[in-house]
């Protein structure tokens, strides 16, 4: 799982992380630099606006035992990984400025991609899914999501939180200048490859129950929009996995 030095989404890291590591798997953190202990967006430990719009009670309990991992203080390069020696690719999400150093890195793309030639399974969620229409497959050209249908953080969500909070956090919501949902959009061969699933506006789904959530699985690859989904996401991935 690579992660910015800082800013990630609490939750988009710390539910997968739970649920492979309860299931037996062992999850392994890169950063641009080895060595580096990353932290997520502190603003969804406290609370956005007012204490609120940030990570619920449990993913949030979840972050502190995976701070506390042995693996989350011992990360590897992003430049030094094998993708071979891994047997799946999970690619989290947040909005805030620190997420561009991994949504723009060129060394970290060019790993996704060999890690994409494996056929192993990867799962992207919220912004992680613009590393995936960033990463272009060599042997023609285009994105590796080109021919794949997927999902992400959708327009009304994301301009919906920026309207949200533009008064007091300015375009703390808005990562880049295009919208995330457009330019996945523009990495793929039909715009209706992707999927939006039901409208959400507050409901998250939890351990026990997946109804408000949404994923998109297409072969070894799955994606979903938001926190809300990343229950779901996990536990789809974590099939991926274990066949």
């Amino acid at each position: 799982m690579p992660l910015p030095d800082r800013d990630f989404d609490v939750t988009e890291v710390a539910v997968p992380w739970r649920i492979l590591t309860a299931a037996g798997h062992r999850v392994c953190f890169a950063t641009e630099s080895a060595g580096t202990v990353p932290a997520a967006d502190p603003r969804l430990l406290t609370g956005v606006l007012f204490g609120r719009l940030g990570a619920t009670d449990e993913p949030k309990r979840f972050y502190d035992q995976l701070t506390a991992s042995p693996e989350f203080r011992d990360t590897n390069a992003w430049a030094d990984l094998v993708p071979a020696g891994y047997d799946g690719l999970i690619l989290p999400g947040g909005h805030a400025p620190g997420m561009r150093q991994y949504l723009g890195s060129d060394v970290l793309r060019d790993k996704v991609a060999q890690f994409w030639q494996l056929g192993r399974p990867v799962g992207a969620i919220c912004h992680g899914v613009l590393v995936l229409a960033r990463t272009k497959d060599p042997r023609t050209g285009c994105s590796v999501l080109a021919d794949r249908r997927t999902t992400c953080l959708l327009k009304y969500q994301e301009r919906g939180a920026y309207l949200l909070t533009a008064w007091r956090l300015g375009r703390y919501y808005r990562t880049y200048p295009q919208y995330v949902e457009d330019e996945v959009r523009t990495a793929l061969a039909s715009p209706e490859q992707l999927e939006r699933g039901p409208w959400v506006v507050a409901a998250r789904g939890t351990a026990t129950d997946d109804s408000p959530a949404f994923v998109v699985q297409d072969g070894t690859y799955v994606s979903a929009r938001w926190p809300g989904d990343a229950y779901l996401f996990a536990k789809t991935f974590l099939a991926l996995l274990q066949p």
